[in-house]
């Protein structure tokens, strides 16, 4: 059993998906987000979108911080991560604009004070601000903040967004097919919007990050900070404090906790311009996160459905050969736990963030976007047919299947 799942966490979510398979699935089943007819509308062009989302256990560490450096703004972070992934998601089906988000935040007000909420309140609004000189406008509608000491250790930060789009402008994943390739964009460096160095790790796998690269000082200080009925051996068994520096990264002021801590990088101001003026060159948008670099395996589409019911379906089978290479935060978190690339890839982004599926001729025009906005960008892999839905990613000396 891995650690990841010694702590009481899924990579895939497995039991969470077998609860909901037999809901609807919606009008695109293999779009990133569910799709539903207008029903606020009443209009068959449009559709209907609500997602929900969150900074996860993110928040115990920006909780973690602050105690040990006081500073408060780690908050306004956390605040970042709860929209992002819940944004991100909604770039995914295409849709860029005209949304609404509420907040939910659950606290333990003995030790989450009403200056916690003001950062992350603030911080959000701060977001919405910065994307809507991008002409990403998100009207925020406010949202529920409970004291919920018995139920909420620290505090937990998600949200809910949702929105009403033109159906022809929804990317569902179904032109995904073989001969595309996949052009991925870094979850790690500086974007021209972000006003520091941001290490890549986004807010997937937390769980795992915490415990395995801080060490039992956080476990003997705060117990409020983690389960308490894990095993030891699973709980904060590395090496480091938050305030450690990372002396063989290359930019200033860096820390195992602002590295740990870096606000989950949006892809908004790029994907709006790829939207708009290359919407129909987009067969596929994959936002990797929960389930890390396996994300793009619960979205594929079949590559051929026979309509004769005795004709196997063919089925599309994912190559990427062409990663980059994991930034610092990885190496740390790997060094640490002593996970193995498997494990590591079906977790984490590895910095990789975001993939979109398109033709060959294309990959430069997304390419150049992002860079247009300091992120890198790369054809990591392409899409093959096969006999069955898998996954082969190419390290330089390992090859991994997921299938």
């Amino acid at each position: 059993m891995s650690l990841y799942s010694k702590r009481g966490v899924s990579a895939q979510k497995e039991e969470v998906h077998a609860a909901v398979k037999n809901l609807d699935q919606g009008l695109f089943p293999h779009a990133f987000c569910k799709v539903y007819p207008d029903f606020l509308g009443g209009d068959d062009a449009f559709v209907n979108i609500m997602h929900a989302d969150g900074a996860g256990t993110k928040s115990i560490l920006a909780y973690l911080y602050w105690k040990e450096t006081g500073d408060i703004s780690v908050w306004k972070g956390i605040a970042q991560d709860a929209i992002v992934m819940n944004l991100d998601d909604l770039l995914c089906v295409g849709i860029y604009d005209n949304i609404v988000f509420n907040s939910t935040i659950d606290r333990n007000k003995h030790l989450i004070p009403g200056e916690v909420l003001e950062q992350v309140i603030q911080g959000s609004q701060e977001l919405f601000d910065q994307l809507k000189t991008f002409g990403v406008n998100i009207h925020y509608l406010g949202g529920e903040t409970a004291d919920v000491g018995d139920v909420v250790r620290t505090i937990a930060v998600n949200g809910t967004m949702a929105s009403r789009w033109p159906k022809n402008k929804i990317i569902s994943n179904e032109k995904i097919k073989a001969g595309d390739v996949i052009v991925g964009f870094a979850s790690f460096g500086q974007s021209t919007y972000e006003t520091e160095y941001n290490s890549g790790l986004g807010s997937n796998g937390l769980t795992s990050a915490r415990h395995d690269v801080l060490s039992k000082f956080y476990a003997e200080h705060f117990k409020e900070s983690f389960d308490n009925n894990l095993p030891d051996e699973v709980v904060y068994i590395g090496k480091h404090r938050l305030t450690d520096p990372v002396s063989s990264i290359q930019y200033p002021a860096s820390s195992i906790g602002k590295l740990l801590l870096s606000p989950t990088r949006t892809y908004a101001p790029v994907l709006k311009e790829l939207l708009e003026d290359h919407f129909d060159k987009i067969h596929g948008l994959i936002h990797c996160s929960g389930g890390g670099q396996t994300k793009c395996m619960k979205y594929l589409p079949p590559s051929d459905v026979p309509s004769d019911g005795v004709t196997k379906p063919r089925y599309l089978k994912i190559i990427k050969d062409n990663l980059f290479a994991p930034p610092e935060i990885f190496r740390i978190i790997k060094e640490n736990s002593g996970s193995n690339n498997r494990e590591m890839y079906e977790v984490f982004n590895m910095g990789c963030r975001l993939e979109i599926y398109c033709d060959a001729e294309d990959a430069d025009t997304m390419i150049a976007a992002a860079n247009e906005f300091g992120i890198a960008a790369q054809v990591i892999g392409r899409v093959e047919a096969g006999e069955k839905k898998e996954l082969v990613i190419k390290l330089k000396d390992e090859e991994i299947l997921y299938g």
